[in-house]
């Protein structure tokens, strides 16, 4: 962030003075720093051979060069396209009728809080595409363009579309203060699939999007280095508690498929996580396996098109049916349960096997009716369980070192209602949670600005701008209370918000919830443990000697 304004300079810079110019007027900024890079060829050539149809002329383009390279028909291709899925998604069409440009939405957006932009208001944002629906689907619009705000599907329109709605993180916090329901996310879904049939893309989702496709998770990560990883993975917790946890893979017959966020196996922090989901399972003894084919929760799907978000979300169904599975625990993610929550039902209801049952923990004999249709249940609600019958030895003291705030993840928190089981969990295994102020928590949470995609360094500026709302939020509590670490519930929060914080609140660490639980787990009574997953002293060990050495596994 070398190149970066400072925060108050930058913070500085924000003008919400209106331009002088009406919206239509007013000239896009296609300078470098205001888009992301487009897909590499390739990559869009093998999605094509998979799904055809939904992607374009594959071809190098750069949104800095006048000339997109568009195809010839791209006019016809785009105008056919809004006219199927008005046809297609009932809600599409009524989201383009009912908005009465009441303001309500126009300073939720984080990107407009951090911009000044007006055209990232959410109701301009949606504009830029309600005004092409006016102007070539309604008859007022053809005959009165000026009077209704109607324009025709022009090449600057969708350079404009391209600019804008990659500055949309589909966090969904405008939908919950709109007094007719209207979900801008998925407003920007539309735009974005119907740019994709042109072959306007971003390699930052593309290439995960084909990676899930070859190898079932979106880092490319193989099998065999799956496993490796993992195996690493159990190797440091050995070292760390003197405790060798089991780790099965594609083993057939097991009750539960446990699917995470591939970065949880790749990125620090998120191993840290994965490492805490290792250790709860291995306390338990849980009846479970992972996938190295499904080895993914996390859906980049749902920022391209309905298809590509409907094959990705039905490979861990799949997958329990091969391995004969009768539910999933996912792991802490977002989109992954947005997609289960909200979208699953209507696209991949029919990938359920016939041994699938919903969701009873094995543990506590809990059902979770809540799951019933998906047979897919959050971990963060099971271990809630598993703390509320008192399932779990625990020492919270192991945490005092934390001074601990939460992040609600849009889509857990917005998507899926899932507000009180992370509080809950986490002040089971920590002394000291404090909240962030009122109106930026629960579903009313300010996005990390890094979701939909974006998480993307050629546009860091703009992410910073946009994660204003939050670093200030957590600045206000690091002053307040001295917190030095955010919690969340999210593998693209976990990656997102390391610069954000970084950048707006400086000292302030990110770690996943079941990194806090893992750190508290008392597997047997007297046992001695004198570093968290992170391998840093935990509290009363700072200044002791290394040379304590675990006890011999096997006569542990």
């Amino acid at each position: 962030m070398s190149d970066m304004p400072k925060a108050d300079e930058l913070f500085k810079s924000i003008d919400y003075t209106p331009p002088l110019t009406g919206w239509m007027e007013t000239p896009v900024n296609f300078s470098p720093g205001n888009w992301c890079y487009p897909a590499k060829p390739e990559k869009i050539e093998y999605i094509e051979s998979k799904l055809p149809g939904l992607w374009g002329k594959a071809r190098e383009w750069s949104p800095g060069d006048a000339d997109w390279k568009l195809p010839p028909n791209w006019r016809e291709t785009v105008v056919n396209g809004f006219r199927e899925r008005l046809e297609k998604f009932r809600t599409l069409k009524l989201f383009m009728d009912i908005c009465v440009r009441c303001g309500a939405c126009a300073d939720k957006c984080h990107f407009f809080i951090g911009s000044g932009d007006p055209k990232n208001m959410p109701v301009l944002r949606a504009e830029l595409m309600r005004s092409v629906y006016r102007g070539e689907f309604t008859l007022a619009g053809k005959i009165l363009s000026q009077l209704t705000g109607s324009r025709v599907m022009e090449e600057d329109v969708l350079k404009e579309w391209f600019i804008y709605f990659y500055q949309c993180t589909q966090c969904r916090r405008c939908s919950l203060y709109c007094p007719y329901g209207i979900d801008t996310a998925e407003m920007t879904m539309m735009a974005r699939e119907l740019m994709h049939l042109v072959g306007l893309n971003t390699n930052w989702i593309m290439e995960p999007v084909t990676n899930c496709n070859i190898t079932g998770n979106h880092l490319g990560i193989q099998p065999h280095a799956f496993k490796d990883i993992v195996d690493f993975m159990v190797d440091d917790i050995e070292e760390i508690t003197g405790r060798r946890v089991k780790a099965p893979l594609n083993e057939h017959g097991h009750e539960i498929l446990f699917i995470t966020p591939s970065g949880d196996v790749f990125a620090d922090p998120g191993i840290y996580t994965f490492m805490g989901y290792l250790m709860l399972f291995d306390y338990l003894d849980l009846d479970y396996t992972m996938s190295t084919y499904a080895s993914e929760g996390g859906n980049f799907g749902s920022f391209t098109n309905n298809e590509v978000m409907k094959k990705l979300n039905a490979k861990m169904y799949h997958e329990a049916n091969r391995l004969g599975c009768k539910w999933i625990l996912g792991g802490e993610c977002g989109h992954m349960w947005r997609v289960v929550h909200q979208y699953m039902d209507t696209m991949n209801g029919d990938t359920q096997g016939p041994q699938m049952t919903t969701p009873k923990s094995p543990v506590t004999g809990t059902v979770f009716d809540t799951a019933a249709a998906t047979k897919m249940l959050h971990i963060v609600e099971f271990t809630a369980d598993l703390i509320k019958h008192g399932k779990l030895k625990l020492d919270p003291t192991r945490n005092d070192h934390l001074r601990v705030t939460f992040h609600d993840s849009c889509n857990p928190a917005r998507g899926m209602g899932l507000l009180e089981e992370p509080r809950y969990v986490i002040k089971a295994v920590c002394n000291n949670f404090f909240e962030m102020p009122e109106g930026t928590t629960r579903e009313q949470t300010f996005c990390c600005a890094g979701g939909s995609g974006l998480n993307t360094e050629e546009i860091l500026e703009i992410r910073l701008r946009g994660g204003l709302p939050r670093g200030n939020a957590l600045r206000h509590v690091q002053d307040r209370h001295g917190v030095n670490t955010m919690a969340c519930i999210c593998a693209i929060d976990r990656a997102t918000l390391i610069p954000l914080a970084d950048y707006w609140a400086p000292g302030v660490q990110i770690t996943g919830t079941h990194e806090l639980v893992a750190n508290a787990l008392v597997f047997e009574e007297g046992e001695k443990r004198t570093m968290d997953l992170r391998q840093e002293p935990l509290p009363g060990f700072e200044d002791e000697d290394d040379d304590w050495t675990p006890p011999n596994t096997e006569e542990a």
